[in-house]
């Protein structure tokens, strides 16, 4: 299983390519060479978001809780988490969008939560270049707005976090977190 994680850690490296003017993909941009990048213990992944007949990505690190408790026990509640692991969760729009209550322009812009008990704060920020946690008073300067979701119980325990990406009607879909028993749901539409 381990390989496979290899594998798609050097594909990313080869399949996505930089955010452009004429928006022809995004770049993942995961730092460190490719062997640096196999080493890490948390997997690189990538999720395609398809609105209105353009794509946009998003590119994160997915940790695993291992049977531990992250979110609400070694992230306590009420403290900014990254939603991922090493370089920030990053969405990269070659179009505007509307990402919970916040629009956005063409560009690239970094995710993050402040988790508690029963809502979580979704943030979005200018700087897609920022490391991990904690969230510094220069980088919290960059953020652009946040909205409000309510997490929901995942149907079973996801071990390693996943996004994936739910298309819906007129270019518009929802972000789908999941991670250890929670489940958001981010919507997105292209405006």
């Amino acid at each position: 299983m381990r390989t496979s994680h290899f594998a798609c850690i050097a594909l990313l490296g080869v399949l996505c390519s930089p955010l452009s003017a004429q928006g022809q993909g995004a770049v993942c941009q995961f730092r460190g060479t490719a062997d640096a990048l196999r080493e890490r213990p948390s997997p690189l992944d990538s999720v395609v978001v398809d609105l209105g007949g353009e794509s946009a990505k998003l590119c994160y690190g997915r940790p695993s809780a291992e049977g531990r408790v992250m979110v609400g026990g070694e992230h306590p509640f009420g403290t900014p988490w990254e939603m991922g692991a090493n370089e920030p969760t990053t969405l990269h729009l070659p179009f505007p969008a509307r990402v919970g209550s916040v629009d956005l322009g063409p560009g690239s812009y970094s995710l993050y939560a402040i988790p508690g008990a029963g809502e979580w704060t979704i943030v979005v920020n200018g700087n897609p270049a920022r490391w991990g946690v904690p969230l510094s008073a220069d980088v919290r300067a960059a953020d652009l707005g946040s909205f409000s979701v309510a997490p929901r119980q995942s149907r079973e325990r996801v071990e390693t976090l996943t996004f994936s990406f739910q298309p819906g009607e007129q270019g518009a879909g929802t972000l789908v977190y999941e991670w250890e028993g929670v489940r958001l749901s981010i919507p997105v539409e292209r405006r």
